[in-house]
């Protein structure tokens, strides 16, 4: 499905490859706040020197800078956010809004995030939790009011929960969402849970016993979103602002779908990956908490950063420190409560995302507070940004 395109798992692989903690005498300089000098260099490195291919025996390597990658991966546009230390050290665009623009990429142009979308929906609903109008371990039906899960075979002892929503084991269909056209009619919610037009995906139901395995759904997160809808009887947008995004400070970031015209001006284009652009220069995603927000790589950043402080109980402004810890704990295989973990890298969260003609990928290390936030405007940008990453790993010594 174009939405997901079952990349993410490999983008996590990739970034997990990079145990964040730092090598013992390699620590990093300074951040840029006190030692800027240092920080432009690193910047200039990285941009001068992504990648280098192998030519052939006798021949020296190929050496891409940045542009010149995004030129071979037909990417337009590109930003990204740094972590060192737990703050953002840099933040930086590149290359133009879409294809044929000559608007450039800054610091603050909106992506899609796709199913980075997933961890800020589930910090959210385990603040809900955490106010006593969600429970994590009851059968969701207990609270949904607008739809219900349809009980069968599966459902006889084993129940659909909140934990198992957020950890890819309820047990639930439907992958991910292709969302839909600027100019195609959009289902309701329950229209997607039941399959029926205009909805463009399957019926969402359970075909095996929840709890027993990790199967990705984006099909559960969406049910997710209805629980947090009907458990506070808020849309889910304002919901989000007011709970997650704006605790935190991510000013630019909405799960508004379609967005009001003030940010649509600010937005990325997408790109499939032939280097044409996405009609109506994105798709509309009613499957907000999967794939519907909007964001910046510093908005991520600032996400990840009170993740990993709020796993510390030095930063709660969502959660409090044994949420934060429960989030981070896997629930079954590698899955947490909204984050993929790594378990051989202790402390290490993230995730990928992917919509059409946009990718991106967060990672951070709650222990070593080191972390990298990438979007794109293509459905290659994960490719670019596992260089990106790579590169940025070998400059900042993560190991």
């Amino acid at each position: 499905m174009p939405s997901v395109k079952n990349t993410f798992r490999f983008v996590l692989a990739a970034a997990f490859l990079i145990s964040v903690t730092p090598r013992m005498g390699a620590r990093t300089s300074a951040p840029s706040a006190t030692n800027p000098d240092a920080q432009g260099a690193r910047i200039q490195r990285i941009e001068a020197a992504v990648v280098d291919l192998p030519m052939g025996a006798n021949q020296p390597p190929l050496r891409l800078d940045l542009q010149k990658l995004m030129e071979l991966y037909k990417v337009p546009g590109l930003s990204f956010a740094v972590i060192d230390d737990f703050q953002i050290v840099w933040a930086k665009g590149y290359g133009v809004i879409e294809t044929g623009s000559a608007t450039p990429v800054t610091a603050t142009t909106l992506f899609q995030a796709g199913s980075i979308s997933k961890p800020v929906a589930a910090t959210g609903a385990l603040f809900l939790v955490e106010q006593g109008q969600l429970s994590l371990d009851e059968d969701v039906n207990q609270k949904l009011k607008t739809w219900r899960v349809p009980e069968n075979e599966f459902t006889k002892d084993q129940k659909v929960t909140l934990r198992r929503l957020m950890s890819h084991s309820a047990g639930l269909t439907v992958h991910g969402f292709p969302g839909y056209d600027v100019d195609a009619p959009l289902p309701t919610l329950v229209q997607i849970f039941n399959g029926e037009k205009p909805a463009n995906t399957a019926p969402i139901r359970v075909d095996f016993v929840p709890g027993t395995q990790v199967r990705y759904s984006g099909g559960g997160v969406t049910i997710e979103q209805q629980l947090m809808m009907d458990a506070t009887a808020k849309p889910f947008p304002a919901l989000l602002r007011q709970i997650v995004l704006s605790k935190i400070g991510m000013t630019d970031s909405s799960y508004e779908q379609p967005l009001p015209p003030a940010l649509a001006a600010r937005t990325a284009g997408g790109t499939y990956a032939d280097g044409k652009p996405v009609h109506g220069r994105w798709h509309i995603y009613p499957e907000m908490a999967a794939a519907g927000l909007w964001t910046t790589p510093t908005d991520l950043g600032k996400f990840a950063i009170e993740i990993a402080l709020s796993k510390h109980g030095k930063s709660n402004r969502v959660l409090s420190e044994q949420m934060t810890r429960e989030m981070l704990t896997p629930v079954l295989d590698e899955a947490g409560l909204g984050f993929f973990l790594d378990k051989e890298n202790p402390g290490q969260f993230g995730h990928g995302g992917a919509d059409e003609g946009f990718q991106a990928l967060l990672t951070m290390n709650a222990e070593s507070g080191q972390g990298l936030a990438i979007m794109a405007d293509s459905d290659n940008g994960i490719a670019v940004g596992n260089l990106v990453l790579l590169r940025v790993a070998k400059e900042y010594g993560w190991n």
